[in-house]
């Protein structure tokens, strides 16, 4: 997933397997895994935040954009495919954006600046976590590529990496963290090592892809660690094997919102 056109590829697809999902659905469908949404919000969050970062990477940003300043964002009158028609036009406004400045131009990122183009992958992985979450409200089962899923993981963690160190940090100094998807095609890049390293403020989080023994170790495919990850499961679900020390898991999932 690292090729930026393999980035950009994929965020369409996903974005237009999020818009078709709602399109399908009654619009009022509550959202549990985000409480207090329905479809429709999902929907009015995901459009309206390709948006954000479409118009901040077209203003060269260095500073932030209010949500409340973002042209467009809210989407239109007249029905389902209205709607699904106005969330892929936000995807197509980011790309049109990030090829206009160039993917390498410094732009304003929660996490620093960053080149243009990682709000590409960003914004892929808020499409497939939300689609997660329409799927999920729906009865469905969440499908995703091993490789995406991987990367949906990785993605998140670099997030999780970027934070300020903390006294209450998601692991002390010194504990670890092991990730393991089972999926047989993802080598490497389905391990993923997490510890706490003392730093100044408390500890700080650092990961590396790799196979070891953590205090705590979680398997499952590549599509349920992400689900796992991103609390869109429960941290005892069964599609997910803890073992050693469960506290360290839950620990992380209850000091790693977004």
């Amino acid at each position: 997933m690292s090729a930026p056109g393999s980035v950009a590829a994929s965020l369409t697809v996903e974005n237009d397997r999020l818009a078709s999902a709602v399109a399908a659905a009654e619009a009022s469908t509550p959202v549990p895994t985000c409480p207090g949404w329905d479809l429709r919000s999902v929907l009015k969050h995901v459009g309206r935040g390709d948006r954000w970062a479409a118009q901040m990477v077209a203003g060269r940003a260095t500073e932030v954009l209010s949500p409340r300043d973002v042209v467009g964002g809210r989407p239109p009158e007249g029905g389902p495919d209205a709607e699904a028609d106005w969330l892929r036009g936000g995807v197509r406004e980011l790309l049109e954006a990030v090829e206009s400045v160039g993917p390498d131009t410094p732009i304003w990122t929660f996490t620093g600046p960053k080149p243009a183009a990682w709000w590409i992958r960003r914004r892929l992985h808020e499409a497939t976590v939300h689609r997660a979450d329409v799927v999920l409200a729906l009865g469905e089962t969440f499908e995703i590529a091993p490789d995406l899923a991987a990367d949906g993981v990785s993605e998140w963690l670099d997030l999780v990496a970027s934070r300020p160190a903390s006294d209450d940090g998601p692991l002390p100094a010194g504990a670890t963290l092991h990730l393991h998807a089972t999926d047989d095609e993802l080598g490497a890049a389905g391990e993923w090592l997490l510890r706490g390293e003392a730093a100044d403020g408390g500890s700080a989080v650092v990961w590396e892809h790799g196979h070891g023994k953590g205090d705590a170790a979680v398997r499952g495919t590549a599509a349920d660690l992400l689900l796992g990850v991103t609390r869109r499961i429960s941290s005892d679900a069964a599609s997910l094997q803890v073992l050693g020390d469960a506290a360290v898991w839950t620990r992380w999932l209850e000091r790693t919102g977004f």
